[in-house]
């Protein structure tokens, strides 16, 4: 059962590391601790492996006293690829936000907020992709020394049996619904039925992704149980992207064009939900930046 927890998170480690535990989500790993030769403990995490590249290095009363950390080549490439999530992931929330801001005040037409939705779609679709493409490339395999390495660079791997790349992925996925209604905001002269048909209920299942996808991160991140870890940096950026999740589902809630009088049910509230979700992703990508390998 334990080495197919290891196969399963394709990990790959020196021999005379010996199996102590392993952390579950499900069938999902998300965590393994080795005991070591010398006495002490390596653990691995699979969040905070993929996002900063490390494996904790414990002595034998547990205590964190050093980490291994990925080799030089597969850091950069790390860090450059959280660096482009983070980056994205800021100047989606922001083209979201203002274009809810423009659509609550009123201040620009109607194709110009429009066009304002798609080009922050476009970001949080790229910021999407590139955390699926980080979780693809997550450093598995540890050396003797304790170094961390990926087999090698993937544009597209998938990793099911991974908790980190499921969630990604479900939030790619996400992304793309939200470009469907985005494009299909610019189609003239729609029903009602074709407005919830292409725009509604596309933006509904990319919030149900976002959600889904902030539930697989906070239960990878707490180790299979969801919780609070105030002290983890991974924490707060899931937590703050699920609260933003949440306010996207309740926006588009309150989107819905009513049959009988072809207006939305809240426009308010769709507007402003917009508004603060994209806030949420927007601060979420700015901590995360800061979630990064570590080199020394």
């Amino acid at each position: 059962m334990s080495d197919t927890a290891e196969s399963r998170a394709r990990l790959r480690r020196p021999r005379q590391w010996r199996l102590r535990g392993v952390d579950h989500a499900g069938w999902f790993t998300t965590g393994v601790t080795w005991d070591l030769p010398d006495g002490m403990s390596a653990r691995w995490a699979s969040r905070r492996a993929r996002r900063r590249g490390l494996v904790e290095l414990r002595d034998a009363s547990g205590a964190v006293i050093g980490s291994f950390l990925a080799e030089p080549v597969t850091a950069r490439r790390l860090a450059r690829v959280n660096l482009v999530a983070a980056v994205s992931f800021v100047l989606g929330g922001s083209f979201f936000a203002l274009g809810a801001f423009l659509a609550q005040t009123g201040n620009d037409a109607a194709r110009n907020i429009d066009l304002v939705y798609l080009v922050g779609g476009f970001f949080f679709s790229l910021g999407g992709y590139a955390s699926v493409l980080q979780a693809g490339n997550a450093p598995t395999e540890i050396d003797q020394d304790g170094s961390l390495t990926s087999a090698r660079w993937r544009w597209w791997d998938l990793r099911p049996h991974n908790l980190g790349w499921l969630s990604a992925a479900v939030l790619f996925l996400g992304t793309l619904l939200f470009a469907v209604s985005l494009v299909a905001a610019f189609g003239e002269n729609l029903t009602v039925r074709q407005e919830n048909t292409w725009i509604w209920i596309p933006d509904m299942l990319g919030c149900v992704c976002f959600l889904l996808s902030g539930h697989l991160a906070l239960l990878e991140v707490c180790q299979g149980r969801i919780g609070v870890r105030v002290h983890e940096i991974g924490w707060w950026i899931v937590f703050v992207n699920q609260v933003g999740s949440v306010l996207f589902f309740l926006a588009g809630l309150a989107a819905y064009t009513q049959p009988a009088t072809s207006t939305a049910l809240n426009l308010g509230v769709a507007n402003w939900g917009t508004f603060l979700g994209a806030v949420c992703f927007v601060i979420g990508g700015v901590v995360q930046a800061f979630d990064k390998p570590e080199t020394e």
